[in-house]
């Protein structure tokens, strides 16, 4: 198991222009990405934080999806809408 968490601080006035490509990028990786096992967004209400959990098979199925046309196409027409973004990884720990 491979998680990735990513915080966006986004700009105020571009929020509802973000979600719903956001809404679709997570749809399209699970639909389409057999390694994308789970993706959740979550938006602080009355802030312009968005926050996405994520979980891939393995690290080669998280950069699968990073090269993927629909990330690409997310990740370009949502740059210039992000004040910031952090993203960590997780890997499993193995008992």
């Amino acid at each position: 198991m491979f998680a990735v968490a990513v915080t966006f601080q986004v700009k105020l006035d571009c929020l509802t222009a973000f979600l719903p490509l956001m809404l679709e990028n997570a749809r399209t990786s699970l639909r389409e990405e057999p390694g994308c096992q789970h993706f959740d967004i979550c938006h602080t209400p009355g802030e312009a934080t968005v926050f996405l959990y994520e979980i891939y098979d393995n690290k080669a199925a998280f950069d699968a999806h990073r090269a993927m046309d629909h990330f690409k196409d997310f990740d370009a027409a949502t740059a210039q809408m992000i004040d910031t973004k952090k993203l960590r990884v997780y890997e499993e720990v193995i008992r």
